[in-house]
């Protein structure tokens, strides 16, 4: 079975809201998919990309350092870069916000050389009901920790999830780390 890697407190409480507050004041975009068509059927969320974030470099050294770890560690894929901005998404209950299933790697050269994809939780788990980011390794699904701070790890080419958030508005980080396209 693939590996899902979870690290509990890859970032503080105190350093997830200083992300979600500086996000807020940056632009943000209706999330757009394959062909930069909007499809409400597979996603409904906002999204803020880490680059549009004043001050925010820390916060790519630290995911940057939480990926090299966990691939050493667990997956030894090879990865060479980051060529996407981080990207901070918020699901709001009120849009129907919700990511359907899908994995990461697609069209587009860029989503080809997914490796590896990491999502921070930046919310408190009791500030939304639904929004579960379930990935399918195998046979069955894993639901990743809703514990703020947290982060989760696993291969771009699995399939996953964000549920239907039901109340209150979900937000989290992801990135992607490149390399050489999967044969």
């Amino acid at each position: 079975m693939l590996e899902v890697h979870s690290i509990p407190g890859a970032f503080t409480a105190r350093e997830c809201e200083q992300i979600v507050a500086a996000s807020q004041k940056a632009p943000a975009n209706e999330a757009l998919l394959v062909g930069q068509n909007k499809d409400h059927n597979l996603r409904r969320a906002d999204v803020t990309w880490l680059d549009d974030v004043d001050g925010s470099d820390w916060v790519m050294s630290r995911l940057i350092n939480l990926v090299r770890r966990s691939n050493t560690s667990k997956f030894d894929f090879d990865l060479r870069e980051f060529a996407e901005s981080p990207q901070i998404a918020c699901y709001k209950a009120s849009d129907g916000g919700h990511f359907a299933w899908h994995s990461d790697i697609g069209d587009g050269p860029v989503a080809r050389k997914r490796k590896l994809s990491m999502v921070v939780q930046l919310s408190k788990p009791g500030m939304y009901d639904g929004g579960d980011l379930e990935i399918m390794p195998g046979a069955y699904a894993v639901t990743a920790s809703r514990h703020q701070g947290s982060a989760t790890i696993f291969p771009s080419f699995l399939l996953h999830q964000v549920t239907p958030v039901e109340n209150g508005d979900r937000y989290s980080l992801t990135v992607w780390a490149h390399g050489p396209a999967f044969r």
